[in-house]
């Protein structure tokens, strides 16, 4: 199966696109879901570069695996003219150029270690049947990450390597506005680094780690894996901190864009601290900070040789609709499909799964160390990052 690229130029490249014909898989659609923030900007068009971007794709085929009393799938569906179909296999129809696997929210059961189990894997596995049945293998669009488990995130990869289809995952986090818009070159020599974010320790905590990775991942000698990881939470955290306080400065610097920050000590503010340790194979001491309570919105920082001061950004979200730090994972997901290529490696997105993985064996075992011998995934990052750098869009309740 070879892939395919389209060359478009001029208006007619505008009208192609327009045209690509893809089919969606979604665990469930409501209001304010991952489904009605990607999938409404596929319907709807959205802002890129600072104007209005007609959507490139077309849905021509929709499965639902839930429809709960708050769906507004169905009625998005026949709104638009999209038939609803029984299975995952009967919506790979006829003419599609690719597929958005949308496997976020809905009514799953709870593993011991309070993950949610949503049927990624299995939603995969039956597309990657369709493929080998049809003979086409798509480029996949899969949003976050790929399972609680590292041989189901393993084989979800593998699948795309050895079926040769572009894929594209993760957070959006990594694409939406950086404040500086800050670009590390490939081969930086970061000797250390620090990022935060907020929320729990899964859901939140993998765009998190995917948001820091995006940027240690362009160090000196590119990504080697992760040998080990461990969770601290509570006291703990600020012990730590205290016991390092080379982090501590970096967190600050990380923080000093940050307009959602909330006044006061951060020790005040966070009531129940989660700290991310990884110790990377190069010997980067990895350290992401969880902050609910300080702040919404995600940062990074770090220390360069042969630089006096230390780097750092922000990434932008927005609180309330249209959820804009989302647009830029909306292009890049439409230039996948459309395009037939990737543009920037998905071993980003396997490594945070396994290293959230273990983060939350960590949790679960009272904070212990966890061995990640099998983390040994090597990959470089893109040349350019792709992250959103154009105006703001014009809506009022963006946080700016």
């Amino acid at each position: 199966m070879k892939r395919r690229t389209f060359l478009l130029t001029g208006g007619a490249a505008v009208a192609a696109a327009r045209r690509a014909k893809i089919a969606a898989v979604i665990t469930t659609y409501y209001r304010n879901s991952h489904a009605d923030v990607f999938v409404g900007n596929m319907l709807r068009g959205f802002y890129w570069d600072g104007k209005p971007h007609a959507s490139a794709l077309e849905i021509v085929a929709m499965y639902l695996a839930q429809t709960p009393a708050n769906d507004i799938g169905r009625a998005e569906a026949a709104g638009h003219g999209i038939p609803l179909k029984a299975s995952v296999g009967d919506a790979i129809v006829p003419g599609i150029q690719g597929v958005a696997l949308i496997g976020e929210h809905g009514d799953y059961p709870l593993n011991e270690k309070g993950q949610k189990l949503y049927p990624r894997y299995e939603l995969t596995e039956q597309i990657v049947s369709a493929y080998r049945r049809t003979g086409r293998a798509l480029p996949l669009f899969f949003d976050k990450h790929f399972s609680t488990e590292w041989k189901k995130a393993k084989q979800i990869f593998d699948w795309s390597r050895e079926l040769q289809f572009p894929l594209i995952a993760g957070t959006s986090l990594t694409l939406t506005w950086r404040r500086p818009a800050l670009e590390l070159d490939l081969e930086t020599p970061i000797r250390r680094a620090v990022g935060y974010f907020y929320g729990d320790r899964e859901a939140y905590g993998f765009h998190g780690l995917e948001v820091y990775q995006s940027m240690v991942e362009r160090r000196k000698g590119g990504e080697t894996g992760i040998e080990w990881v461990q969770c601290l939470e509570g006291p703990e955290v600020w012990k730590w901190s205290e016991a390092n306080p080379w982090a501590r400065n970096l967190l600050e610097e990380a923080m000093r864009n940050d307009d959602t920050l909330k006044r006061g000590h951060v020790e005040d503010n966070v009531k129940k601290p989660l700290l991310f340790l990884l110790g990377y194979r190069s010997g980067l001491q990895g350290v992401v900070y969880m902050l609910t309570g300080a702040t919404e919105q995600a940062g990074f920082a770090a220390e360069i040789e042969g630089r006096a001061d230390p780097v750092g950004c922000c990434f932008l979200t927005q609180w309330g609709r249209p959820w804009s730090h989302g647009n830029g994972f909306s292009y890049w997901v439409e230039q996948t499909i459309v395009q037939a290529k990737e543009f920037y490696p998905p071993e980003r997105t396997l490594l945070t799964t396994g290293a959230i993985e273990a983060i939350m064996n960590s949790s679960y075992h009272g904070g212990r160390r966890e061995q990640t011998p099998h983390l040994d995934v090597r990959y470089r990052g893109q040349r350019q990052s792709l992250f959103m750098r154009g105006p703001l869009p014009p809506y009022d309740r963006i946080r700016v």
